[in-house]
């Protein structure tokens, strides 16, 4: 049977696997830890035909948190298996400094996901607000009095402000909460998304970020603001030893 593998922490980090912690599978697999390199990967036998379900997508994250509230985690996405636990002791050992050097990185932090979107009934009144010539071709419009060519117009010229607004937006939001985080890694692109970053942010200035978060909330109504989190620092981490399932 083949070995998932849910993190990687130190091999002395105290109170690592509590007694009965179970993972991924129905019934759920007892988790176990495989040491070497002066690590320790915390793992269970992968059940067959493994897919991302509700149930074991939950059991991941949940054995990531517990585990964490020992120490440093360096979290493995969802699906990470290794043809055996041989293979896992192996891999630690092969990659043991980097590792090491990625708990330093994230030792005493946790992730937080800041995604924004434009509310779009405020950003358009404020977008025909603050242009003249839009303002003019919108009335023109609404009226019936408008030609083809200025209703082309007026769409063109929506779009290029809403741009603008998305540009000067994300910056606003990278300005207002970068201070307050050790690093930063931008998500996927999404449509109609302002802002996907995540930002890695020490246990003791989470207080400080979350409130940075509100502020931004007030100062920036147009904006839809929603933060996940604190998570295991998956955006931190390069894993080289897993393959996904």
């Amino acid at each position: 049977m083949s070995t998932y593998v849910y993190g990687i922490a130190r091999a002395g980090s105290p109170r690592l696997l509590p007694d009965g912690l179970t993972g991924v599978g129905d019934p759920p697999r007892p988790v176990r830890a495989l040491r070497a390199g002066g690590l320790v990967a915390i793992a269970s036998d992968c059940p067959p035909g493994l897919r991302p379900k509700r149930r074991d997508l939950f059991a991941h994250q949940r054995v990531l948190t517990v585990v964490s509230a020992g120490g440093a985690v360096l979290p493995l996405r969802f699906g990470s298996v290794s043809a055996d636990d041989a293979a896992v002791r192996a891999a630690l050992t092969e990659h043991a400094a980097l590792h090491h050097q990625q708990l330093d990185s994230v030792a005493d932090r946790v992730e937080y996901n800041v995604k924004a979107a434009h509310h779009e009934d405020v950003i358009l009144r404020r977008v025909v607000a603050e242009s003249p010539e839009i303002r003019r071709l919108n009335e023109a419009t609404r009226s019936g009095g408008a030609a083809y060519q200025d209703r082309l117009r007026l769409g063109e010229l929506v779009a290029d402000a809403v741009r603008e607004r998305e540009e000067s937006d994300a910056r606003a939001v990278e300005e207002a909460l970068r201070p307050h985080a050790g690093d930063s890694r931008p998500g996927p692109d999404g449509t109609g998304r302002v802002v996907n970053v995540s930002y890695l942010v020490g246990r003791d200035e989470a207080a400080g970020f979350l409130a940075a978060v509100d502020r931004l909330r007030e100062e920036s109504p147009q904006l839809d603001l929603r933060v996940s989190g604190p998570l295991p620092p998956y955006s931190f981490v390069r894993m080289e030893p897993a393959e996904a399932a």
